[in-house]
């Protein structure tokens, strides 16, 4: 809920050296953040997350894909290569099929966090 007056930010400025001390402690380097805000982006897409959220019930080939999300197997195309070249999802040929998957565990637990704390 938004307020109109002024009851979220401090009446008083005080700065607490000892907090700011171990938050700065705990801030990843320039180059985690640039890699974790490029990655949040990339899936923070409307698109690119609905198709993560089907593969992440299991691995799926194009056409699958673009059957399960309604849109068309090339702009799905697009979409995987943006995701394949953020290292979020890879893939594996079987004869002329490609079928995608995530990337790992990390990729999961967002797709999954995201749409819990979306629900809540």
């Amino acid at each position: 809920m938004i307020t109109s007056s002024q009851d979220d930010v401090c009446e008083a400025r005080c700065v607490h050296p000892e907090a700011v001390q171990h938050a700065r402690l705990a801030l990843p380097d320039a180059g985690c953040v640039e890699r974790a805000s490029a990655f949040l982006k990339l899936v923070a897409d409307p698109t690119r997350l609905r198709i993560l959220s089907a593969l992440n019930v299991g691995e799926l080939c194009v056409c699958d894909l673009s059957a399960t999300v309604g849109i068309s197997e090339s702009a799905v195309s697009h979409q995987l290569r943006l995701l394949r070249t953020g290292r979020v999802v890879t893939f594996r040929k079987e004869g002329r099929v490609a079928y995608y998957r995530l990337l790992d565990h990390h990729v999961t637990t967002l797709i999954d966090n995201a749409q819990e704390h979306a629900r809540e």
